[in-house]
């Protein structure tokens, strides 16, 4: 099997290439199909190629362009456990009218239990499975591949595990940790290359909260732009308070109201992977 990640969006997104089939893991937001078609080319992949779509969870930034997709031939694949989900973005993107957005088709969709995927996905030569992990959503599932490689979506990432002990997104990772994963790919942060199977740990620490980290001020810009959101300021007023980038302003207020219970350090991982 073969992972490759497509570089089109805000959004982390990867082709797994089994033995008799291709999957796309996550799409990005609306009006990213050009750049996407871009980014296969990069990689010598057509659209007609992709057999399925599998989507970590239906948020915006995940499932944007996911009916852009299947129409030019792939099917969007699903998790029994997500089906009163498929549509719980749309409404975001009909209030943004600069933006085309094709919701998804539900007579096309393929629907799966959580117990047949791994069935499913070896009659395309993909030995795995898919994992309920709710947390940052309730419709989130995780793609697990045997040889070691897990793909996450928005499950906050392994550094900030101490802060979810004892919560879902606490419980979700326990039980994807028992598979000693050795690497993790995220929807929104670099992926992580663990130590071993027994020593289930990212390599390096990106905890913003030190004090003597250079990160810190903007870490603390980024909980005070947060803040004055949700007391309802302008963007003109927020920028006014703090002196900071319109538009980084911008990306911390859309990223911040689309993801539930997203963090500091989740928003600063998804403005980096936008940028870079």
């Amino acid at each position: 099997m073969e992972t490759i990640e497509l570089k089109y969006s805000g959004t982390n997104t990867y082709l797994i290439k089994g033995e008799k089939g291709l999957i796309l893991f996550d799409t990005g937001w609306a009006g990213t199909l050009p750049a996407f078609c871009r980014a296969l080319g990069d990689v010598n992949v057509r659209v007609q190629d992709i057999d399925h779509i599998i989507i970590s969870h239906f948020h915006p930034d995940h499932m944007g362009i996911a009916q852009d997709i299947a129409d030019l031939g792939p099917s969007v694949v699903i998790a029994d456990i997500q089906s009163k989900y498929i549509h719980s973005s749309d409404h975001i993107f009909e209030k943004d009218k600069t933006t085309r957005f094709k919701p998804i088709k539900d007579e096309n969709i393929i629907c799966i239990s959580i117990d047949e995927s791994r069935s499913f996905l070896e009659k395309l030569g993909i030995y795995g499975e898919l994992i309920y992990t709710p947390g940052h959503s309730d419709d989130s599932i995780s793609l697990w591949l045997d040889e070691g490689s897990l793909f996450v979506g928005d499950l906050n990432p392994l550094y900030e595990l101490e802060l979810h002990k004892g919560t879902r997104t606490g419980a979700s990772w326990d039980r994807l940790l028992k598979l000693n994963p050795g690497t993790v790919y995220y929807g929104h942060a670099l992926t992580a290359h663990l130590k071993g199977p027994d020593d289930p740990v990212p390599l390096k620490s990106d905890d913003a909260s030190s004090a003597d980290d250079p990160s810190r001020d903007i870490f603390l810009l980024v909980e005070k732009i947060m803040k004055f959101s949700d007391k309802g300021y302008s963007l003109d007023k927020i920028q006014k308070k703090t002196g900071a980038d319109r538009g980084f302003i911008e990306d911390v207020i859309r990223m911040y109201l689309t993801h539930q219970n997203v963090g500091v350090r989740g928003i600063l991982d998804r403005i980096e992977i936008k940028n870079r």
